[in-house]
């Protein structure tokens, strides 16, 4: 139902939509839903993640690389790097942390 839950927040929404799917002692796994524009602005991580797009397709952003990712694309963000995300379409991802 997450995923269901940020779509249709999505409908309405301005900005990127990001929702906590599960959470344990040293992990974090989160969803955020993306309409075609949106854009999570530079920001860090403080624990190495993964980037996984369940569907659509977005631009991964880190200083001297672009990499243009479509549906079951995958991407390592190391810690404390700075990095940013944009919607090229409509897009779901999936962040695990830690």
């Amino acid at each position: 139902m997450t995923i269901q839950a940020i779509k249709e927040q999505l409908e309405q929404a301005e900005h990127p939509i990001a929702k906590s799917f599960h959470t344990g002692d040293h992990f974090k796994v989160l969803l955020f839903g993306f309409k075609k524009g949106m854009k999570l602005e530079d920001h860090t991580a403080h624990h190495p993640t993964k980037l996984l797009v369940l569907e659509g397709e977005v631009i991964y952003h880190q200083p001297k690389k672009d990499v243009r990712m479509k549906q079951f694309d995958e991407i390592d963000i190391p810690a404390e790097v700075e990095h940013s995300v944009a919607a090229l379409e409509d897009a779901m991802i999936l962040l695990t942390q830690g």
